[in-house]
């Protein structure tokens, strides 16, 4: 499994960005998706996944009514629309796929990883 995400970038504090990460190399649909972020000097946290159905979502508190996963498997791609930017979101944004297809909010869980997209906000 190959997974690409994108969609990282510079933005003000009360903003949005919209992060897909876009998969290949094996049915998508069967895949549990996680992103996670890791800011400078800090260890990587969860942020939010999404098992293989669209169906269960799972949030860390200090994202939780600000993002949004979600995942469109015609398009293999999976979404994490944020809002309400705050200047700690800065991090470093990575997916992650689970090939049994559930929701996971220990990065041991996951089974493959990808490149990192970075979010700057600033204040």
């Amino acid at each position: 499994v190959q997974l690409q995400a994108s969609g990282g970038g510079l933005v003000q504090a009360g903003g949005s960005l919209r992060l897909s990460c876009a998969a290949s190399g094996r049915i998508f649909s069967s895949l549990g998706v996680g992103w996670f972020r890791q800011a400078p000097g800090k260890v990587r946290e969860f942020v939010a996944c999404i098992n293989w159905t669209g169906g269960s979502t799972y949030y860390a508190d200090s994202v939780k009514g600000r993002f949004t996963i979600s995942r469109d498997n015609a398009k293999n791609t999976v979404f994490l629309q944020m809002n309400s930017l705050k200047p700690e979101d800065t991090a470093v944004y990575y997916c992650a796929a689970d090939l049994d297809g559930s929701v996971w909010i220990r990065s041991e869980e996951y089974d493959y990883w990808g490149q990192g997209t970075l979010v700057t906000v600033s204040s």
